[in-house]
């Protein structure tokens, strides 16, 4: 994978950046780094070091795990998308493998660059900063609606496989 200095003189106004003034997104492309995926390729291996987050913008990727010797496609992602954005903040390991399904631009910045970034421009720092908690808040909101789901569907499952227990 092909990591490259800013072919862009601004980030594009997409996913957490999308309420970012263009000013700010302009600066952003001094921190980070590019990467060029192409088709086929894997991004992120699961069980990896992780401290970065990458913001897709372009292209399609595909988030896999395996579970007993089965793969699992978690989600596919697209231009906007956020990969890492837990492990920014508390650096891990990657929980599943991230592949190119077609040649990707993706913009990552890690744990030490955020900090010079907002060392650097307080203001350009606050409005990245207000950008990722709207994200993680977005997040937090639909893992917990997915959690109320699943468990009515686990009550259905269980009611409908012993009907004539219930009272």
């Amino acid at each position: 994978m092909q990591s490259t200095s800013s072919p862009l003189s601004e980030l594009p106004a997409v996913g957490f950046l999308a309420e970012v003034p263009a000013a700010h997104r302009a600066f952003l492309t001094g921190f980070g780094k590019f990467h060029r995926p192409t088709k086929g390729t894997p991004f992120i291996h699961e069980g990896s070091p992780q401290e970065s987050l990458s913001l897709v913008l372009a292209g399609e990727l595909h988030v896999l795990t395996s579970r007993d010797d089965h793969p699992l496609r978690l989600a596919e992602l697209g231009e906007g998308d956020v990969i890492g954005e837990v492990n920014l903040f508390d650096p891990s390991t990657a929980s599943a493998t991230v592949v190119a399904r077609a040649d990707c631009l993706i913009w990552s910045i890690s744990r030490s660059e955020l900090i010079g970034l907002i060392e650097s421009d307080a203001e350009a720092g606050h409005s990245v900063m207000w950008g990722l908690l709207r994200l993680l808040s977005r997040r937090v909101r639909q893992m917990n609606e997915d959690l109320v789901e699943f468990r009515e569907l686990k009550a259905k499952i269980a009611y409908e496989s012993k009907p004539y227990e219930q009272d």
